[in-house]
């Protein structure tokens, strides 16, 4: 077919499997799934404007509850005018980090230069993020510089919270996803807490394509190690969700049991007691969001922030996923109106704007890369050609039982990259 339709549908709900939905330039072959590059833009715009919204409704409540649901009477009302608190917020601009090295290095950049630009930035971090920092500032190259070894926080929920960027350069590409997901979250995250940043990223890489939240999960689960425990909580998710479809609450109860009160699965944690920022529990409550808000855009977003915790990352990733199922020509203008799209991201060169054109431009390449192709219909629209590729993992890692340390220093040359004014911080 040399013309695909303009307009598209989408029908009932965006959860189980009978949603019915019409693709503008979107089909699928036996090797290739086809998405119009302008639709692929509406997705991408809409998933990051599905962040940003998350993070500016969950802020308030931010580890104000933990190991509590948030009451349905403390859950804050969306205003329009909170978009805008998105533009200091560390869970946009730190992998905004990792679009500046590859728009500057090539979407090959090395894992050093990564890390060298991470040692780099300016704003503040905390938890794995903080000490993965550290460490490449004191001259622990990656990927040392994750290494439980050096860094407690290793299952922590730093790149699980910034591995958004991954799956949106990356329409239907999980294995572009599983090598970013090497890259950039071996620079604060090991184990888990790395495989929590694929999966993540997975779920945004296969909503180009669908739009039923459990098939997306689904798929999104093949990128990561069935032996972790993190597929092991995806998996434990899904079983509970087909027993209970009805009532969040009561699985929260089960993952409270699991993931909280169970010492098995919070052994590098990087505190004790009800904070719990590991990153199973709170990948736990973006799927409570996705899975119970039945493609409701409120529904989702409420829930993964009234499962409590880190309650303003959970639901930015939920509302990332779900916006790019929908497509931004479908989200209530009431979400982005508001949004100021001159305004640049705090540490930042982008605006809405340009962070677009940034990761537009780096899909075209991550698709030619992984052996896809880019035509134009006889009307000249532009079409991605999406191979269908089977994920490939590396060997699973564990932060309780890691790998001997790699023993990787900075060199001279690279330490001088460093600015000297964030060196030894």
């Amino acid at each position: 077919m040399d013309k695909f339709p303009r307009k598209r549908m989408l029908v009932a709900t965006v959860i189980g499997g009978i949603a019915l939905f019409m693709l503008a330039g979107c089909v699928s072959t036996d090797s290739y799934r086809r998405i119009a590059v302008k639709e692929y833009r509406d997705r991408m715009k809409a998933g990051w404007l599905g962040q940003i919204v998350g993070v500016c409704w969950g802020g308030p409540t931010e580890f104000r509850w933990q190991a509590a649901i948030i009451p349905d009477s403390a859950m804050p009302v969306w205003k329009p005018e909170m978009i805008n608190d998105a533009f200091g917020q560390d869970d946009l601009y730190t992998e905004m980090t990792f679009l500046r090295s590859m728009e500057e290095h090539g979407l090959d950049v090395s894992i050093r230069q990564a890390g060298i630009d991470f040692a780099n930035s300016g704003y503040p971090l905390w938890h794995a993020n903080n000490e993965g920092r550290k460490n490449l500032r004191r001259g622990i190259a990656p990927p040392d510089c994750s290494h439980p070894q050096f860094n407690p926080h290793a299952d922590d929920i730093d790149y699980q919270i910034e591995a958004d960027f991954a799956g949106l350069l990356a329409p239907g590409l999980p294995n572009t996803v599983i090598a970013m997901g090497n890259k950039f979250g071996r620079l604060m995250n090991y184990g888990d807490g790395v495989y929590a940043g694929i999966f993540v990223g997975a779920m945004y890489a296969e909503a180009f394509f669908e739009t039923d939240i459990v098939k997306i999960i689904s798929k999104a689960l093949e990128a990561i190690p069935a032996d972790s425990q993190y597929a092991e909580m995806v998996r434990d998710m899904l079983a509970w969700y087909r027993e209970n479809p009805d009532n969040w609450e009561q699985t929260w109860q089960k993952v409270e049991e699991k993931y909280q009160n169970n010492p098995n699965y919070r052994r590098v944690a990087c505190d004790a007691g009800k904070f719990n920022i590991d990153a199973k529990i709170n990948g736990a409550y973006i799927l409570m969001g996705l899975l119970y808000g039945g493609g409701d855009i409120d529904k989702t977003i409420i829930i993964s922030t009234r499962c409590g915790q880190d309650s303003d990352c959970n639901p930015s990733n939920a509302g990332g996923v779900l916006f790019t199922a929908l497509g931004f020509s479908n989200i209530p203008a009431r979400f982005s109106e508001k949004l100021d799209e001159s305004r640049k991201f705090s540490h930042t060169a982008y605006n809405f704007p340009l962070l677009l054109d940034v990761c537009e431009n780096l899909a075209r390449q991550a698709v030619i890369k992984e052996g896809g192709k880019i035509e134009k219909d006889a009307d000249g629209e532009e079409y991605f050609l999406i191979p269908v590729k089977k994920p490939v993992m590396t060997p699973t890692m564990m932060s309780w039982a890691p790998e001997p340390v790699a023993e990787s220093k900075f060199t001279d040359a690279e330490m001088a990259q460093i600015y000297e004014s964030v060196r030894n911080q």
